[in-house]
């Protein structure tokens, strides 16, 4: 697998934020969002074996592992290392940006520890037209969709698109580092949604520059 990095942090978005996780950051991405906070992964990384990946993974205490990017699902090996782990006991997360096919991943978990965290992108990304609609549909309850919102105009496509083909996820608004969260707090709360909406934590403790945190 082409990887960008490897590292302990803190979850800091979603469904399991706050909580100890080892990140397998993959190289390239078939988006370019114009908002992207990890474009150094767009391309170089090394080239790793899933045996190498697991041992780096078994370094750490963690039991927690979240397989992100880039983009984790353009690596031909990347259901390979889901299924490993999952074999080995951890819980795991891949963060997706929901232009790929999901259905190959959702049949690796067996056993209720395989999370899926799949973005929905909004126009500010300038990526939006290139969802794959159908992918909200097949998400279980304890996946996730998440809308990284710029402005109420973003807030304004994810309340539509809420309207639509309902998705069994739970829900995540995430304001873009440095944008005024306040405002799409105070949008939720007067729209009655059903939502949570998360600043990324890990920003908050170490800074939106530091790599590796």
């Amino acid at each position: 697998m082409r990887i960008c990095e490897v590292f302990l942090s803190i979850q800091g978005e979603g469904l399991d934020i706050g909580l100890p996780t080892v990140f397998v950051r993959t190289t390239g991405c078939n988006l370019r969002c114009s908002w992207c906070d990890t474009k150094y992964a767009y391309e170089g990384g090394a080239e790793w074996s899933l045996d190498s990946l697991e041992d780096r993974i078994r370094t750490h205490k963690a039991r927690r592992v979240c397989l992100t990017g880039g983009e984790p699902l353009l690596q031909k090996d990347a259901a390979e290392l889901v299924s490993r782990l999952l074999g080995a006991g951890y819980d795991v997360s891949v963060e997706t940006n929901g232009s790929l096919p999901v259905g190959e991943l959702l049949a690796l978990d067996r056993a209720g520890r395989l999370r899926v965290l799949m973005d929905i992108k909004c126009p500010s990304s300038k990526m939006h037209r290139r969802m794959r609609l159908e992918n909200p549909g097949a998400l279980r309850e304890r996946d996730q969709v998440k809308f990284v919102l710029r402005d109420l105009r973003d807030y304004a496509f994810a309340r539509e698109f809420l309207k639509g083909p309902p998705t069994r996820a739970a829900v995540v608004f995430q304001p873009v580092w440095g944008r005024s969260g306040a405002r799409i707090a105070e949008a939720v709360l007067r729209d009655g949604l059903d939502v949570r909406v998360l600043v990324q934590l890990h920003k908050v403790l170490w800074g939106s520059r530091t790599r590796g945190r």
